[in-house]
């Protein structure tokens, strides 16, 4: 079985095509290319008709080499297109990092509290969720002449098929969407503004999408299936984690987000979970990622764009030199989401906390890298205290499985052994549920997840001894204001 994995990530996209059969898994990259926003005015677009058109370009290079079974896409969650009466596409889809949110929460805060926001949708609130950008909107031209509102991957399923839905798990990501029912919460959405007949139907991973419309057919020179995946690229992911039944692990999906989290059965909308900043979203068979959003190397990636000639690799063996536990800051504070100049901005943050900032590339990649490890460390632990069964093993997939300091700095905070790789998680996840639902024997995620263990075993890294530094290094981040003290 050969299918074609799209997975589309907030700063590149790649085609994958994965091969599966009776104990083998395999995986080819055939197209990457980079998702640049673009500014337009005040406002920060992303160029959805340059991916849709790679997209393509990456499906005929898979074509190239042999038939394809099936068609999957993943990519980011919050951000979406509108379409009008006729199906045509309203303007480009605005990037979650634009500030037209800005003070929008607190507004729709007085619509319906956060309290009930969060019994209803279990979702963390983000000040970018898909929620807070349709309030925006309100009262504008293009919601007003809008139809149907689509997903980034259901909108390039849309241009290859024909059809409207809304895949689950990314559907979950939008805060109108309720945890209880799998449904789309549309008394919540029309008392905050949201006309409800932007929400379309609701449809699951691995159900058939359609098939690629003629025209898009004879662009590829064939007819393809398309399937529906775990379109959240985190949902596709935490699939891709080769866990075993019945260990109480912890996933890390490791990019230009850091996604932190646990795999329940059922969703977990305790005041305690929404006052630590943990969410619910869908998984792939019903599953709940009870999960909290890290600021993750978006702030690495930012540095590096900053300093121009530093090669990430080179910034990496800086930092492995650097002096460990030096300055941290809270990697998640408001200030590190935007666009900007990252190490002025770090140094900002240490002198307002007494610290004496980081100088050197290597000392600020040893801040940005301890201080990301320190975010997990208190998602991690936080998880095993909501929901009772303290973590016992970390699986860290994604980009960051590159950084091996990263994965050597994660264990040694968290305390216990991290599991890095598979890198393309989110590919291979994509892959199997094409896989099943086109009639491979992968009767439930378990199976599937046994497959990749199979084919892309893990590299292990060890917690070592230096936990009593680890804990002054919170008790530091306690003192200067930055954690509230425990206990």
């Amino acid at each position: 079985m050969r299918v074609a994995a799209v997975d589309l990530g907030a700063s590149s996209g790649r085609v994958v095509v994965g091969s599966v059969g009776p104990g083998k898994l395999a995986t080819e990259e055939v197209h990457r290319f980079p998702n640049e926003p673009v500014r337009l005015g005040p406002t920060l677009h992303w160029d959805v008709l340059g991916l849709y058109r790679e997209t393509l370009a990456g499906l005929r290079a898979a074509l190239a080499s042999g038939p394809l079974d099936g068609i999957g896409i993943d990519s980011w969650a919050v951000d979406y297109g509108l379409l009008d009466a006729s199906g045509a596409l309203l303007g480009n889809p605005v990037h979650y990092r634009d500030s037209r949110t800005d003070g929008v929460p607190a507004r729709v805060h007085e619509l319906v509290t956060p309290r009930e926001l969060y019994s209803v949708t279990g979702l963390q609130q983000l000040p970018f969720n898909t929620l807070y950008q349709l309030a925006a909107e309100a009262g504008g031209a293009r919601l007003g002449a809008a139809e149907a509102l689509l997903l980034i991957p259901d909108l390039l399923a849309y241009w290859l098929t024909g059809r409207v839905g809304a895949e689950r798990t990314n559907a979950s990501t939008t805060q109108l969407y309720a945890a209880a029912t799998g449904d789309w919460a549309t008394d919540l959405a029309e008392r905050v503004g949201v006309p409800s007949r932007l929400l379309p139907p609701l449809r699951s991973a691995g159900d058939l999408i359609g098939r690629t419309t003629p025209e898009v057919s004879a662009e590829l020179g064939a007819e393809v299936p398309v399937v529906a995946v775990g379109s959240h690229d985190t949902a596709s992911a935490v699939l891709g984690v080769p866990a075993a039944p019945g260990t109480r692990f912890a996933y890390i999906s490791s990019g230009t987000w850091s996604l932190v989290g646990v795999e329940l059965d059922a969703p977990v909308t305790t005041e305690a979970a929404r006052a630590a900043g943990f969410g619910n979203e869908g998984g792939v068979d019903g599953t709940v990622r009870l999960l909290r959003n890290v600021m993750g190397l978006w702030v690495l990636s930012e540095c590096l764009r900053g300093w121009r000639t530093t090669t990430l690799a080179g910034a990496l063996a800086a930092g492995a030199e650097a002096p460990a536990f030096g300055p941290v800051v809270d990697i998640d504070a408001p200030e590190f989401l935007p666009p900007g100049d990252m190490p002025a901005r770090i140094e900002r943050a240490c002198l307002a906390t007494g610290q004496t900032p980081p100088r050197t590339t290597g000392e600020v990649v040893r801040c940005v890298l301890e201080s990301l490890a320190m975010a997990y460390r208190r998602a991690v632990r936080e998880l095993g205290e909501l929901t009772g069964h303290p973590v016992e093993v970390i699986h860290l997939v994604g980009g960051g499985v590159r950084n091996g300091l990263l994965c050597d700095l994660t264990a040694a905070a968290c305390g216990v052994p991290v599991l890095a790789g598979p890198v393309e998680a989110a590919a291979l996840g994509n892959v199997v549920v094409q896989a099943r639902a086109l009639g491979a024997d992968l009767p439930d995620r378990w199976a599937m997840r046994a497959l990749i263990a199979d084919t892309h075993a893990p590299r292990p890294h060890q917690p070592g001894d230096q936990a009593g530094r680890w804990d002054a290094v919170e008790a530091r981040l306690v003192s200067a204001g930055l954690w509230e003290p425990r206990g």
